[in-house]
């Protein structure tokens, strides 16, 4: 096993420590190295980060950053938040032709409540699809661990039935995303492409990350010859110019695909991306829970690791 796998499997295990997750919480220097990958807690911080990307032509899908929520008041508040943001969001005109878009988790929903769990995620993702209905948006569900895949699959067909746009994410490390694609790349059907961000066992996942880009661009051959709305959530240059090159093979306009980074990684090449007349959208994280969420972007890329250390020694 290379260095690199070694790094991810550990620090995806530190994104579930208490211990260090309080370390790094109550660390002076950690708020401002955590303020450029998430620009602040609360919705008015939400609307204002996306509000600057639109200034330099780029998108936005807003994530209110929870998981594993166990208590049903929480999952409200959550969709509460989702709610407020996308009224706001539409109050600034920043979702006019989806431009702002929100993305969701259903386990912050309750998904993992006993019993009902999925039907009480479910009834809450619905009343956030009716909000960015009225805001002109749409949503994306975002994909969580291979044990959720197929509850979160369920679901967003269940949406789709009512709400069409509603967006998929799958995840290359996945060996069953192949098939999940060609399923998907139907017309209408939003799909983002990622590589996965979960520690998963050898048996549902690829270990060994040229196998992950080999399943990445298997995904994206699929995506691409089909009639769905591809969106390629990658910052490796490769895979980049390895989509450009498919749509192009493919006869796809600009607008028929999109590009996808995180707030706060290669956001240069985020502009340069977006001033060449492609589609490029933000991922923007916001609010308390941010630890899981800073620990996985890191443990994709064992350059985010670097440069959050070096972050927070020049901080400190």
């Amino acid at each position: 096993m290379e260095a690199s796998d070694l790094l991810r499997g550990a620090l995806l295990g530190l994104s579930k420590s208490d211990l260090v997750r309080n370390t790094i919480e109550k660390a002076p220097v950690s708020r401002a190295v955590v303020a450029r990958y998430v620009p602040g807690t609360g919705v008015p911080d939400a609307v204002a980060a996306t509000r600057e990307l639109a200034a330099t032509n780029r998108l936005a899908t807003l994530d209110f950053l929870g998981e594993d929520t166990t208590d049903r008041a929480q999952a409200e508040h959550t969709r509460d938040t989702y709610v407020a943001l996308l009224d706001a969001l539409a109050d600034e005109g920043l979702t006019r032709f989806g431009a702002a878009e929100v993305s969701l988790k259903l386990s912050a929903l309750g998904q993992a409540l006993p019993g009902d769990g999925q039907a009480i995620a479910l009834d809450l993702a619905r009343d956030i699809c009716q909000a960015a209905e009225r805001a002109g948006t749409t949503v994306t569900l975002d994909m969580e661990d291979h044990t959720t895949t197929d509850r979160t699959l369920a679901a967003l067909h269940a949406l789709r039935a009512d709400f069409p746009w509603v967006g998929a994410v799958l995840q290359s490390y996945l060996r069953r995303t192949l098939g999940d694609c060609r399923d998907l790349a139907t017309a209408g059907s939003r799909v983002r492409l990622c590589k996965g961000a979960y520690k998963e066992p050898q048996s549902v996942a690829y270990q060994d990350q040229d196998d992950v880009d080999l399943s990445y661009v298997r995904g994206l051959k699929v995506l691409m010859a089909g009639e769905g709305y591809p969106m390629v959530a990658s910052h490796d240059p490769r895979l980049i110019d390895i989509a450009q090159a498919l749509a192009g093979r493919q006869g796809r306009s600009p607008d028929s695909y999109e590009f996808q980074m995180l707030f706060g990684v290669r956001p240069a090449e985020q502009v340069r991306i977006a001033d060449r007349g492609h589609q490029m959208r933000v991922y923007v994280p916001f609010g308390d829970e941010w630890y899981g969420y800073l620990m996985r972007r890191m443990a994709e890329r064992p350059a985010n690791t670097m440069f959050f250390v070096r972050s927070l020694l020049s901080q400190g």
